[in-house]
């Protein structure tokens, strides 16, 4: 009986969800004071029997119908899709383009805001025409790094008398990566720190500026187009690049400590992390990131920069966390470090209190 009675009442909730995305209507402060006069009359109307009270009670009852029905009309029948930037860095704007297409053969969309929840920002078309396209952006920032889950876009008209808000929920599933600060004021690493020996294979150090040549593989984006095979390129119909031994020397470990509690100091961390990772770029040496479990290969150039950020934008601190577990000795590598943890080749700390730090050698 209880299982029977919890299966109702959930069959009723997500009724109640799919009724409420598909229509809700809510009232502004003139269209609730224009109901209410309504009805006054109305009551006004039966009490007396006065004919000019049933008239202005009906253009009245009109009013409202009309309202509604165009309301209706403006929100119907249209095709949204969403377009999003593949990343964002904290603090800059982020651009969301929604382009809508009225399917209405006659009619026109006027005044038709959209919104999302967790975006400050709304867009709004003030007109799409029938069979036509209209395309609006919201501009939005955020001040964290991490995943914002995107999901529901919300239709809203008070069209056209504004005496009521119609509202319908559209489901677009998708997501907006936020990367980390990478302009935070980190000291170099000590001479020597971070880099590997010049053992096994790149002990005879780089065959020219691009080191030796090893293999051909597939192109990724941010890969240096003057390393394109364009005959291989042409042969196969898909770019492929040259891939060189880099010298070991130069590539710097980068490892994140992720045993530490959330917080200011725990995305400080992050930010510093980033900073490494960009200076690496800039500076034209290939870089490796360990953060916990997630293992990011050495390479170098602007697409080995968004996948250190998307790894970042997406780390977890937990005082369960595992350790960093670099491939090579620890005496090699740099560590980002909320508290400072012995054993590696230099330490750049962070205060708990995300005052100190911002790179600082530990104690």
């Amino acid at each position: 009986m209880r299982q029977t009675l919890h299966a109702i009442l959930v069959g009723l909730r997500d009724l109640w969800r799919r009724v409420r995305a598909w229509r809700r209507i809510r009232f502004t402060g003139g269209g609730l004071a224009f109901t209410l006069g309504t009805m006054a009359v109305g009551l006004a109307a039966m009490n007396t029997g006065n004919n000019l009270l049933y008239l202005l009670l009906g253009s009245m009852l009109g009013f409202i119908v009309v309202s509604s029905w165009l309301s209706e009309q403006a929100i119907r029948e249209l095709h949204i899709e969403r377009r999003s930037p593949q990343a964002v860095t904290v603090g800059h704007d982020c651009r969301i383009v929604y382009e809508v297409t009225n399917r209405k053969k006659r009619l026109p969309s006027l005044a038709v805001e959209l919104s999302e929840v967790g975006l400050p920002d709304k867009a709004f078309l003030a007109h799409i025409p029938p069979n036509g396209q209209a395309s609006a952006r919201s501009v939005n920032s955020f001040i964290r790094r991490g995943i914002y889950p995107l999901g529901t876009v919300t239709l809203s008209t008070g069209f056209p008398f504004g005496m009521f808000v119609k509202e319908r929920d559209v489901e677009i599933p998708g997501e907006v990566v936020v990367w980390p600060r990478t302009d935070r004021a980190v000291r170099e690493p000590s001479p020597g720190s971070g880099r590997v020996p010049r053992i096994g294979l790149s002990a005879r150090g780089a065959a020219g500026a691009r080191g030796e040549y090893r293999s051909l593989r597939d192109y990724r984006v941010g890969d240096d187009s003057r390393d394109i095979h364009w005959k291989s390129s042409a042969r196969l119909r898909e770019p492929v690049i040259r891939e060189y031994e880099r010298d070991g020397a130069e590539t710097r470990w980068i490892c994140l400590d992720l045993r530490a509690d959330p917080g200011e100091a725990a995305e400080v961390a992050v930010e510093v992390a980033a900073s490494l990772v960009a200076r690496a770029v800039a500076q034209h040496r290939p870089f490796a990131l360990v953060a916990g479990e997630d293992f990011l290969e050495p390479g170098g150039g602007s697409g080995q920069l968004e996948r250190a950020l998307d790894v970042l934008a997406r780390v977890d601190f937990s005082p369960n966390a595992p350790a960093p577990q670099p491939p090579i000795s620890r005496d090699a590598c740099v560590l980002v470090s909320v508290d400072g943890r012995a054993g590696y080749g230099d330490v750049l700390v962070v205060g708990r209190d995300a005052r100190l730090g911002y790179g600082e050698e530990a104690a």
